[in-house]
Order: structure tokens, then sequence, then C-alpha cells
């Protein structure tokens, strides 16, 4: 299927917790779209259908809108193990590799989006909170349809104890909760995740530290962003899909979506100290002309760039954020319609 109307909008405004979109014209000199080396893009989904929370669900003829368009079009939908482990390696991925994510275990992922996704033949990553499955939670799966999912080739990620941020907690509780979690897994599955999702896609480089000491291999945040070598294992992005932000025209924008890789970001900590965050990148080199950047941040639209050097930026954004979320996406135009994509999340404490 030729790349057809994500050349009509940009996904480069992060006005919310899920990246809105702003309209824009076909990149008029765009660069090569050539990913320095291996790249990928995955989706995070949680719920199915359910009408009542369109902030965290999206609805089924969206989801059968994302599902043909991965079917009919060039896309590579591999597991999310192979994805990670060619990225660890330097093993080559084909262009357009795509993964798909779905967080919480929630019963109607297994009743709505399971049913689609074995139709279509398409692997996927489900990332489990195991509180609520422990509970018996009637809006979440059970641990036997949990296992039943593992046997037919879903690989099993972790999501914490509960979907609740993990700065609420303290690093002994948290430490605590996840060994908790693991055990689990161990008991339940017979085997410990290597996959993380933080809740909410909030962490800290405490909490992060937490996931890297108990032994995860990577771990997901919900920031917008494309996936490759240089990338921190332990802050991977994801694009968010939900009633609000999953049209056929954004879910193909960022299908089709490339890396923006940068180095020597600050702050480094997402959990700011200082607000507005100094925000700071270095560009690497030969992902086209730095000059067409484009930055957005929550709720202000378009930030002023300043260039510290050839290719080192700071984001000049104006205000403060407000408690809470926010963020700053980042793109670049390449060819065929495509971008890069940067994404960046920081989290504004009362």
């Amino acid at each position: 299927m030729p790349f057809r109307r994500a050349v009509r909008v940009l996904a480069a405004a992060a006005l919310s917790v899920w990246t809105a979109l702003v309209p824009v014209s076909r990149p008029a000199a765009a660069e090569s779209a050539s990913p320095q080396g291996a790249s990928a893009v995955v989706f995070a989904y949680d719920r199915f259908g359910e009408d009542q929370n369109p902030s965290i669900s999206i609805r089924i003829d969206q989801f059968e809108a994302h599902l043909d368009e991965l079917t009919d079009g060039d896309y590579h939908v591999l597991p999310l193990p192979k994805i990670l482990d060619a990225l660890r390696t330097g093993k080559p991925l084909p262009d357009r590799t795509v993964a798909i994510t779905i967080d919480e275990a929630s019963r109607s992922a297994f009743t709505e989006a399971w049913p689609r996704l074995k139709a279509t033949n398409l692997p996927f990553t489900l990332f489990v909170a195991t509180d609520a499955v422990d509970r018996g939670s009637p809006a979440h799966m059970s641990w036997s349809e949990i296992r039943q999912l593992a046997a037919a080739g879903v690989t099993i990620g972790a999501l914490g104890t509960s979907t609740q941020s993990m700065l609420a907690r303290t690093p002994d509780q948290l430490a605590a909760d996840l060994r908790r979690m693991s055990d689990r897994f161990q008991t339940e599955l017979g085997k410990r995740p290597a996959i993380f999702a933080y809740p909410q896609g909030e962490y800290s480089l405490a909490v992060r530290q937490l996931v890297v000491d108990q032994g995860f291999t990577a771990a997901f945040g919900q920031q917008s962003g494309v996936l490759h070598p240089q990338a921190d294992p332990w802050s991977l992005p994801r694009f968010v899909m939900n009633e609000t932000y999953g049209s056929a025209d954004r879910f193909e924008l960022a299908a089709n979506a490339l890396p923006l890789p940068v180095s020597d970001l600050t702050p480094d900590d997402p959990l700011v100290t200082v607000n507005p965050p100094p925000l700071g990148f270095t560009i690497a080199d030969g992902v086209g002309d730095s000059s067409k950047l484009a930055c957005f941040a929550t709720g202000q639209g378009r930030t002023a760039l300043e260039r510290i050097a050839e290719d080192r930026v700071e984001v000049r954004i104006k205000d403060p954020f407000p408690p809470g979320r926010a963020r700053v996406n980042c793109t670049l135009p390449a060819a065929d319609g495509r971008w890069r994509w940067l994404g960046v999340q920081f989290l504004i404490p009362e």
C-alpha cells in the first residue's frame, strides 16, 4: 500500500499526555529517509471498545483500521524481543519494522484485541500488572487466560504490581514491589519477565535504575519516538493509541516515522527540578538538514530553538509547565513524506 495519508499531516505537537497532530504540507526539500542502522516503531494500546474510558481505550473500528494498515501496507510486524535483540546486537531490521504492545491485561484486550490479532497473525507483547490479576478483577484477564496467550506465542512483559505511577513510592517499596511482581510471574508463568513498561509511562532516573537492578533487559515509557541502536534500552519510546489520538492518519504517520538520534540529552532525569526544563541535545550526524528541526511543547505549541554549535540545539520552552506530565516532541523532515521523531517526557512535581 503506498504511503498515502501521512504526507498530509505532521504528528509533531505533543499537547497532552498523548501526542496531537498539526496539519502540514509534504516536506518540500526532504533529506534521505534511510535510518542510521535498524529502527522500529512501537505502538502502545491499553483498552479496547470501552467508550467510558476514552483516554485509555480505542474504538474497535479504529483498531481494525490500524490492523488493516499493518496487514495491507509495507510493514514488518515483528515480536518485540526480536526487535530488541536486533538493536542490541547490530542485526539488520527491515524498513518499517513495527511492534504492538498492550498494557494492563484488561478484559477487553482478551475479548476484543486478541481475537483480531490472532486472526491477522500479528505478534504482540502484553504488559501485565499483577495485583489486579491476583485479585480476580472482572476488568482484567485471569492468570489462566494470560497463560493461554503465552502458550500461543504472545510475549508477556511486566507493568509492575499496579498501574499507578511508580513515583509515589519509596525506593525500598518499589524494589519490594518489583521482586513480588517477578515472583508472581515465576509462579504463574514459569519464568520471570525480561521486558518492563513503566505504569503511565512515568519514571525518573532513580526508578529506571531500580528496573535495571531487577534484571530487566529493556523498559518502555509513553513518550513518542522511534527505537534505534543508540537509544537507552531502559527509556524506550512508544506511540500511544487511544480514542482521541487513534485516527488512521496519525497511525500511518507514526508507523512510517524514523528515528531522530541525539546524544548529550539534558536534563537527563525526566523528573525535573527546574521548570521550565532547559532541554538540549546534540543531533547525530547523517540524519538530514537539522535547520529544519521543529519542536513543540505541551500547551505552548512550537518552541524557539537556539543553536549552540553546529549540531547542538537548545529548546527554549517559554513558560513553566503545570504539575503532571509534559512533553516536547521534535521532528525533522525525511524523504517520501516521512518524519524523524524525538519525544521527551517531563514529570513536573506538585
